[in-house]
């Protein structure tokens, strides 16, 4: 396999350039149906797949929200959330969350691109954003929002080997997401869903 430099030199032209725009709402499918159908349009938000940069090899960066979250309490994440007005689009956004969510510097982040928009069954419309990261400091959980931080080898996310399934009952129908188990850490859902997809990115384009 690559080490992590070579797949973050080969991963760059494969994502978006620039972030995709939105697809209207209509017609698009989200990763589990709700029982009532949304009242509202979707809402743009982000999230950062930071890559980063260790003398041991490339992890990437998750987080293990905040047990006293109204939503998705205690559920690993990467970091991310609602794209505001003031951001300048969805990167900017991700590095936002970032800084408040672990206090990663914006500085230390080269964004490679950005992956196809993800519709959630909770009505976000979601566009990863996937970074580089050399960090100059340690990551530090906002203790408002997230309960710890944590990283996974990127050889390990790249593994097939490392995904089950995680199977989930709503409003009695079950559906199930990928999951991955690492180090105590159980990620599932919408996270687990999108590590999966950058994983097939890489693997498509760059395995040997």
């Amino acid at each position: 396999m690559a080490s992590g430099s070579e797949i973050v030199r080969l991963l760059s032209p494969r994502l978006l350039a620039e972030p995709p725009d939105l697809p209207p709402a209509q017609g698009l499918v989200p990763d589990w149906q709700p029982l009532k159908p949304f009242e509202r349009a979707p809402v743009p938000a982000a999230v950062l797949i930071a890559l980063v940069r260790r003398p041991e090899g490339h992890t990437v960066l998750y987080t293990e929200r905040s047990p006293d979250l109204r939503a998705h309490s205690g559920q690993v994440a990467f970091p991310g959330g609602k794209i505001d007005g003031l951001d300048n689009g969805p990167g900017a956004a991700a590095l936002r969350e970032a800084n408040e969510e672990v206090g990663m510097m914006a500085r230390d982040a080269n964004i490679l691109g950005y992956m196809e928009t993800y519709y959630t069954g909770t009505n976000y419309l979601i566009t990863p954003v996937v970074a580089e990261v050399d960090p100059t400091g340690p990551f530090v959980p906002n203790p408002g929002e997230v309960h710890s931080v944590f990283e996974v080898p990127l050889e390990r996310i790249l593994d097939a080997r490392s995904y089950g399934r995680f199977r989930i009952s709503r409003g009695g129908k079950e559906h199930s997401t990928w999951q991955i188990d690492h180090d105590g850490h159980v990620i599932w859902g919408i996270t687990a869903n999108l590590t999966r997809q950058f994983r097939d990115l890489v693997v498509g384009e760059v395995a040997a």
